[in-house]
């Protein structure tokens, strides 16, 4: 499929954001915040102009980014749908645990959990926007969907973290999902590729057809003469060796590089944690960003097996 950049940046920005908006609803459910308006205002601010960020940036590849809204009234039958309508009611528990905060003084623990379950429940439904794509073998998989879920946390938890340093917030907690995030998305990414390269459920020309009791099924004739949108957008190859370097960068920079420089931090004093946290969360948005890139760039639609593809 061909890496838009701008959905890139969506599912690395929002992803990471909503998180970070979970953990601050959770530990406000938990009763461990204490209402200081100025972290309050630094966290929302935070938060929140990452989702928005990743919100308008998804708008930016759709030829009519006008028309974006109707994409909330199939929420029945699309999880696209059903992602806007999480995305947009997100904002409302948001909204009443920064009013409680930053302007009455008060942690309302019922709006931070409202906001945490919606928060990960916008992230799921951005997974299964991919996951429910059963002509793409690489997203309709088991794995889709904790996998989003497990960069999210290690993203947004780290910049939780930095802000839990920076602010009078618990900071041990912090360091822990960050550490089980940045774990669980490593390993969560090894076995995706795995499986990925194992070829398991993979369609092939005779497959597809339906032929394959007679024998191997070759294309005759291109059913075009020239590049189509099918072929721009769904028939986008990346070399192997090219694959195999992005992985190794997605999971140095993303996850393992950012989960010694956490651990380093807790025992590094003042100052010296910061500029490790600050480390963490340049190197993990460089090694999603990437992650996210090969998880477009590696996934094959059945219908290029119609343009001579021999799986997909």
């Amino acid at each position: 499929m061909h890496p838009a950049l701008s959905v890139i940046l969506f599912t690395s920005a929002s992803g990471g954001g909503y998180a970070m908006l979970a953990l601050l609803g959770l530990f406000g459910a938990s009763g461990v915040l204490a209402p200081d308006p100025l972290s309050g205002w630094i966290a929302f601010l935070w938060s929140l102009g990452m989702v928005t960020f990743g919100l308008v940036s998804s708008t930016l590849h759709l030829s009519h980014p006008e028309r974006a809204w109707r994409a909330v009234s199939q929420w029945r039958t699309s999880w696209l749908s059903r992602e806007g309508v999480l995305a947009l009611f997100t904002f409302l528990p948001a909204g009443l645990y920064a009013i409680g905060w930053l302007f009455l003084g008060e942690i309302w623990r019922w709006a931070g959990a409202l906001l945490s379950l919606s928060a990960i429940a916008t992230i799921c439904a951005t997974a299964m926007i991919y996951a429910s794509l059963k002509p793409i073998r690489a997203w309709n998989s088991l794995w889709t969907l904790p996998g989003y879920l497990a960069m999210g946390l290690a993203s947004g938890a780290l910049w939780f973290t930095l802000w839990a340093e920076l602010m009078p917030a618990p900071q041990k907690p912090a360091y822990d999902f960050a550490a089980i995030g940045l774990l669980a998305a490593a390993f969560i990414k090894l076995f995706y590729w795995r499986l990925l390269d194992a070829g398991a459920h993979a369609a092939t020309a005779e497959s597809a057809t339906g032929l394959g009791h007679l024998g191997k099924v070759r294309l005759l004739a291109a059913p075009h003469t020239e590049e189509n949108y099918l072929l721009k957008e769904m028939g986008f190859r990346i070399a192997r060796k090219h694959a195999r370097k992005l992985r190794r960068i997605a999971l140095l920079a993303g996850f393992l590089l950012p989960l010694a420089a956490v651990l380093a931090a807790l025992a590094t004093p003042h100052v010296g944690d910061l500029v490790l946290l600050v480390l963490a969360v340049v190197l993990n948005a460089i090694g999603t960003i990437a992650e996210r890139w090969l998880f477009f760039a590696e996934a094959k639609h059945t219908v290029m097996l119609y343009y001579g593809a021999e799986r997909a």
